[in-house]
């Protein structure tokens, strides 16, 4: 019902203003007594071969929401009874921003895709963090394994960068369950500029040195942009395993355009921005797979990029993923997509 008939008339209107609408509506659905049950009940699949040990995490499946569908943390309780093993929500930045002018949402309905270039908008990390206090029970137990993203407000230079992160950090460190540093959006001037070697061994040392002050230290994991070259994926691993964060989100959005369905002058038209969905699925799958294989596994990679089915997920998980997200799959497959991979990863 998803695909043939509510989708049509959703595409219809401004991308960024149905997300809204549509989460509003989930909103309003879960005060109704009943509904958060019978919404669990609907759309959560559980089988003993989906669940997964991950960097000391216990998933209850292998499929989350990636960041960005969840800026604020605002829908937690809602998101959840969808069926996903894990939420991440960000990229959150210290500081209130208000990202980009608007429009910054496009879709590449002929490609499964979307071009964004939202630009970090957020609340903060300090009301972030408070309102995923919510959602722990007395001795720090969430409901649901929740992932903070962390940023740099634009304002922010990248010699400063690191203060942001280190901010971020404290804001959400009592609240999240695992943390993620992005430098991969295109969408802040100058940001992926912090994927160089120097920079992010630097970020990420100050970041896993404060964390292992820490009585329960939190894994740490870096996402990266799937447009890296074989010699900076040589890098990446050589951070990760000097530094000793606990992993690797693969990957971001793609700056590039090569092989879209979409006419190009329509491409054009929408503008800067990363694009996300079936047009990055292949080149994801690839960095997995470098990653994994150049590393002998040495470090966990959760995948993400155009994971639309369970042929999909499965894809990601044999390149050698630990876990999977899924962001513009479910704008274009609905509410019932982490069950539905669910199942299919079972049979």
């Amino acid at each position: 019902m998803y695909t043939r008939i509510l989708l049509p008339v959703l595409f219809r209107f401004n991308a960024e203003s149905v997300h809204y609408f549509a989460m509003s509506v989930l909103q309003f659905a879960h005060r109704i007594p009943g509904v958060p049950g019978l919404l669990r009940w609907l759309y959560t699949y559980k089988h003993p071969s989906l669940e997964r040990t991950v960097f000391g995490l216990h998933f209850p499946n292998p499929v989350g929401l990636a960041a960005g569908f969840d800026k604020n943390g605002e829908w937690i309780a809602e998101l959840s009874s969808l069926g996903f093993g894990f939420i991440e929500i960000g990229t959150v930045t210290p500081r209130p921003q208000p990202g980009n002018d608007k429009p910054r949402l496009f879709r590449l309905k002929a490609d499964g895709g979307l071009i964004n270039r939202m630009g970090f908008n957020n609340k903060g990390s300090g009301p972030a963090a408070g309102r995923l206090g919510h959602y722990r029970d007395n001795a720090g137990t969430s409901r649901i394994l929740i992932g903070g993203n962390i940023g740099k407000n634009k304002i922010t230079a990248n010699e400063s960068a690191i203060d942001d992160y280190l901010l971020c950090f404290r804001d959400l460190f009592n609240d999240v369950d695992y943390f993620v540093v992005n430098v991969s959006s295109p969408n802040t001037p100058g940001l992926r500029d912090l994927q160089e070697k120097g920079p992010l061994t630097a970020i990420l040392g100050r970041l896993q040195g404060e964390n292992m002050l820490k009585n329960k230290p939190k894994p740490i994991l870096l996402k990266i942009a799937p447009d890296l070259t074989d010699s900076q994926l040589d890098d990446i691993i050589e951070i990760v395993q000097e530094t000793g964060i606990a992993g690797v989100i693969a990957t971001n959005t793609t700056i590039s355009r090569e092989g879209l369905a979409t006419p190009e002058a329509t491409v054009t038209a929408m503008g800067a921005g990363g694009v996300s969905g079936r047009p990055v699925r292949v080149r994801s799958t690839e960095v997995i797979r470098y990653l994994h294989t150049k590393s002998n596994g040495s470090f966990p990679i959760i995948g993400v990029g155009g994971i639309q089915t369970a042929a999909d997920a499965q894809e990601k998980l044999d390149a050698g993923a630990s876990l999977v997200q899924v962001y513009t799959g479910f704008i274009y497959e609905g509410p019932a997509l982490a069950s539905k991979i669910c199942k299919g990863l079972v049979k």
